[in-house]
């Protein structure tokens, strides 16, 4: 061969007797094949083969396959986002005239991905009161085609009764799909429940380390996955080999992580429910949380995520409380092993049920930092607030 094409065509490397613990990141665009007919019957080889690299590397292959594993399931889907993998379960399943029920207290991009894009497409979206459970019966008409749960909320922290939600669709002909982030696999399993859809924010405890965006769905029926594939290789969507490795790499701890993090945060949580400024923990550990029997009837473990209710207090002392903090970072997401903390607004956001509160709610997300210097850096944040005049009168 001449120069030019020897900086093309790499060698052949004899890889006997290499092993590595690590799974191998294979970036790819172009799949080639040995032959001319192997090319021709390339469309046999299926969403399970290689033909193109937006559909899948052999990285992206173990990162699915070890999901499946946990969640029980046939097949995972990896998408960009966990946002991505409610919608495109929502997109696989839901024609004009067809109707999903999501919760009240839903992640808020999922809410206005149902008035803003599927509503005007002729898709219809009703709300529900998340602690229904088995009296969301009564809003599954013929048209209902999805029941969409997230248990718990990652804001309000309530607890969804997942199996009776699921009986209750599916003896009306619906398909339930769960937001299982808070949870993972590790703690609660929907499939196992009768879910259709498991999906994950990995971003969030399989990433763990804030910085990689992906999500996933799982599923027990093949044809599922068949229609969810169709669709993101309609739209162009593939996920990068890149932070698939990074998932790999991050799962590998997550159940020691989450182990840590879920006794911290339940600790913190009985330490919290008498502080003056606190109104009230939302932590499903907690009786007090609404859908704790639930909770201990499927789960009977924590994560690291759990909210505060404030009593009121002015957005200058919450300013001010946040900025003296200095172990806690301030940011959106969680799962990472940083602690985070993030005002969320609630009240707005909720139609099918009334938010009583008027205080602010604060999510706390716990990472792996010592827990005395987390405890001592949460309490000179409600020292600030304990102190701020509002907050007295409050």
């Amino acid at each position: 061969m001449h120069d030019l094409t020897l900086c093309v065509h790499h060698p052949a490397v004899n890889e006997e007797g290499y092993a590595s613990l690590a799974v191998p990141t294979h970036r790819a665009s172009t799949i080639v094949y040995p032959d001319g007919a192997s090319f021709m019957a390339r469309k046999c080889r299926g969403f399970d083969g290689y033909t193109y690299g937006l559909h899948g590397t052999p990285t992206t292959r173990a990162l699915e396959a070890q999901l499946t594993a946990l969640h029980g399931g046939v097949r995972t889907v990896l998408v960009p986002s966990g946002q991505a993998a409610v919608t495109i379960v929502m997109l696989s399943v839901l024609m004009p005239g067809d109707k999903v029920l999501i919760p009240d207290h839903a992640y808020p991009p999922v809410r206005s991905f149902c008035a803003d894009y599927l509503a005007p497409r002729g898709i219809a979206y009703g709300v529900y009161d998340p602690m229904l459970g088995a009296g969301i019966a009564d809003l599954i008409d013929d048209t209902v085609k999805l029941v969409w749960v997230e248990s718990p909320g990652s804001n309000t922290m309530e607890v969804q009764d997942v199996p009776a939600i699921v009986a209750a669709a599916k003896g009306r002909g619906a398909l339930v799909g769960c937001d299982n982030t808070w949870a993972t696999p590790l703690i609660f399993k929907p499939l196992e429940h009768g879910a259709d859809f498991a999906c994950e924010a990995l971003t969030k405890y399989v990433g763990g380390h804030s910085d990689l965006l992906l999500g996933s769905v799982t599923v027990k029926d093949m044809a599922l996955r068949q229609k969810m594939k169709e669709i993101l290789r309609g739209f162009g969507i593939g996920v990068s080999p890149d932070e698939c490795q990074l998932a790999l790499r991050g799962i590998e701890t997550m159940g020691l992580r989450v182990t840590h993090m879920g006794k911290v945060s339940e600790d913190f949580a009985h330490r919290l429910v008498s502080h003056p400024v606190v109104e009230r923990v939302l932590h499903p550990a907690l009786p007090c949380c609404p859908g704790h029997d639930i909770w201990q009837r499927d789960m009977g473990r924590s994560s690291g995520l759990f909210s505060l209710v404030l009593k009121p207090v002015d957005e200058a002392a919450m300013s001010a409380a946040l900025s003296s903090l200095r172990i806690f970072a301030i940011g959106a997401s969680w799962g990472g092993t940083r602690s985070l903390v993030a005002p969320q607004v609630v009240a707005q956001d909720r139609t099918a049920t009334r938010w009583e509160y008027q205080g602010p709610l604060l999510r706390i997300s716990i990472g792996l930092e010592d827990p005395e210097e987390l405890w001592a850096d949460l309490g000179r944040l409600l020292d600030v607030l304990e102190q701020a005049p509002t907050s007295k009168a409050a």
